[in-house]
């Protein structure tokens, strides 16, 4: 793709679009194609379908983790498909908050330095403290800020998901992608933690484009997407 493909603008008031989207694993059988796909700003978004039909690929494409081998997908006013390796990873890390369903924390290091690792690793991004006073404030209201020292090896895993949820908010990112971000939480918890997710993301601005297989919590989204709906695997 070239400059004019990644400097079109996208729709007024839409945060993601994705149009023609084609992608395959090199190494499998699997395969995903999303003809057309808008999620608008501000909106709250669940993905829901059986396992296996794409929906964690399709949050990958999205954040510019994978690239499509066809189509475009744009936050914002941004082409990630369009951008180079180096490009897409600092537009993630400073755009985008993921919590991904697996973790993907550091064992080694404890908590604080987890939530904000990103910053670490992000060109231009400073760790002072008051970014390590909001990373504070976050884990209490998570629940987990008495675990602070602790290495997260130590943790459980309703205690690491917190953690991998205050790391992807610590941005106050416009888009907000979490993969069964609430699967490791007892069920009184996972209500809270929704709340807290909802509440963290600006009113108007901030976008949450969820993956999850509990569909009791599915009246709490503006609009829940079937994926097979849309796309062919």
């Amino acid at each position: 793709m070239g400059k004019a493909e990644a400097d079109r603008a996208i729709p007024a008031g839409t945060a993601v679009a994705i149009s023609d989207l084609r992608f395959a694993y090199p190494d499998g059988p699997f395969a995903l194609t999303v003809p057309s796909l808008e999620v608008l700003s501000g909106e709250r978004l669940a993905i829901v379908g059986p396992s296996g039909c794409g929906k964690t690929t399709l949050l990958r494409l999205i954040a510019g983790i994978l690239v499509p081998d066809a189509g475009r997908v744009a936050v914002g006013d941004v082409a990630v498909s369009a951008l180079g390796d180096s490009a897409r990873r600092r537009f993630r890390i400073s755009r985008v908050g993921l919590v991904f369903q697996s973790f993907a924390l550091i064992e080694y290091l404890d908590v604080l330095d987890n939530i904000v690792h990103c910053y670490r690793i992000g060109d231009g991004l400073q760790v002072d403290s008051a970014l390590r006073e909001r990373a504070r404030r976050l884990a209490t209201e998570l629940g987990v800020g008495d675990k602070l020292g602790r290495k997260v090896g130590a943790l459980s895993a309703g205690e690491r998901q917190r953690v991998a949820i205050c790391r992807a908010l610590l941005a106050d990112p416009g888009l907000l992608l979490a993969d069964e971000a609430t699967g490791n939480l007892d069920p009184d918890n996972k209500g809270r933690i929704l709340d807290r997710l909802f509440e963290r993301m600006t009113p108007g601005r901030s976008t949450l484009i969820a993956v999850t297989h509990d569909h009791e919590l599915l009246d709490r989204f503006d609009r829940v997407l079937d994926l097979r709906e849309i796309a062919t695997s």
